[in-house]
């Protein structure tokens, strides 16, 4: 994709959303339960975060010694609608270009913090304290970037080649170009994407491999992310403009809700119990085209059924590798979708129970 075309990218919709600071605090604190080393000495790097906007720099950055990081890159793309307006982040310093907080002139920046601490001697370290060690060039590293910032790019393909995890937001029309990226250059991630991608064909086969997964945020509902686009906004919190996106995070870095084996019931017990099955007119039912009987429920999924089972991509959810394998999405025997009775229902996963050794 051109130059020319991914600008036209940003400006898409579906690509201005922005993490609030809750959100990537609940997803990283749920990797440290599992294992407090999972960040540290690492080289942590946001490839989509202008530091005066992102609350993935404000986060990682806040919490540079208490998880251990050896490093913090981050680089902005150019141009950012929002720089140096959403964090209290001094421009100015190192050689930044960045000329005033009203700027229009924004180059894309490139940030590495190395160290951490109370520069200002106020008692608490906070954003003021990197901001003046940024001016200062103390043991970290502020300045623009040749390039406009595109992940892409040669100047943080270089990066990105330096850092072992990459945690961000990326452009939602880029991310099959962002994944493929990624595992190129064989790196460990945690990043948003929007729920549907489990269907690419560029993505499902990973998660089929399980080369990547969902991270540990529940599956239902959406994310809350500050929009920027005043004609497509639910709601107004303390005058910040938020869209409820269908959005989720996906990873290859181990957590403990992956490991959760999912409570069932047998196949007798669910009719006879569970009112989702007495209600649903194709629960269990043969699929026309596949040897595979339909569970359009997670919470249905037949404890005893030794056969292969079609269930809805929210399954991924509550995936544990080792109590199922996935076998295929979508496509029946004769390569076109599944069907019962001559119907087709939603997007369904085949799956089938692991045989306990």
């Amino acid at each position: 994709m051109s130059r020319e075309n991914l600008a036209k990218a940003k400006k898409a919709k579906n690509d201005e959303f922005y993490t609030q600071y809750i959100d990537i605090q609940k997803e990283v604190e749920s990797y440290i339960e599992y294992n407090p080393d999972t960040f540290r000495n690492k080289i942590v790097y946001c490839n989509c975060d202008d530091p005066y906007e992102s609350n993935f720099f404000r986060y990682f950055v806040l919490n540079f010694k208490r998880l251990g990081l050896k490093k913090l890159i981050t680089t902005s793309y150019k141009p950012s609608p929002v720089a140096n307006t959403l964090l209290e982040l001094v421009a100015g310093g190192g050689n930044s270009k960045v000329k005033s907080k009203n700027s229009l002139e924004v180059t894309a920046n490139k940030i590495i913090i190395n160290s951490v601490g109370d520069i200002d001697g106020d008692g608490e370290f906070s954003l003021k304290d990197i901001a003046q060690q940024l001016k200062e060039n103390k043991n970290n590293e502020w300045e623009p970037l040749k390039e406009d910032g595109d992940f892409r790019s040669e100047e943080c393909i270089k990066l990105l080649k330096k850092a072992d995890i990459v945690v961000t937001n990326p452009p939602f029309s880029l991310y099959r170009e962002f994944v493929e990226q990624i595992f190129k250059y064989d790196k460990k991630f945690l990043i948003i994407a929007n729920k549907n991608s489990v269907t690419y064909k560029e993505i499902f086969p990973k998660i089929k491999e399980n080369k990547m997964w969902t991270g540990t945020r529940s599956w239902g509902g959406g994310m809350w992310m500050q929009t920027f686009d005043l004609n497509d906004v639910d709601k107004v919190v303390n005058g910040i403009n938020m869209k409820n996106v269908p959005s989720c995070w996906f990873t290859n870095l181990d957590h403990g809700r992956r490991h959760q084996p999912l409570n069932l019931m047998t196949m007798e017990e669910n009719k006879k119990f569970n009112s989702k099955v007495k209600k649903s007119k194709t629960i269990y039912k043969k699929y026309d085209n596949y040897n595979a009987i339909e569970v359009p429920f997670t919470d249905v999924i037949p404890s005893d059924h030794e056969g292969v089972m079609g269930v809805p991509i929210s399954f991924l959810d509550k995936y544990n590798p080792d109590q199922f394998e996935i076998i295929k999405f979508r496509h029946g025997a004769d390569g076109k979708d599944l069907a019962i009775n001559g119907k087709t229902p939603y997007f369904r996963i085949l799956i089938k129970h692991k045989k306990k050794k």
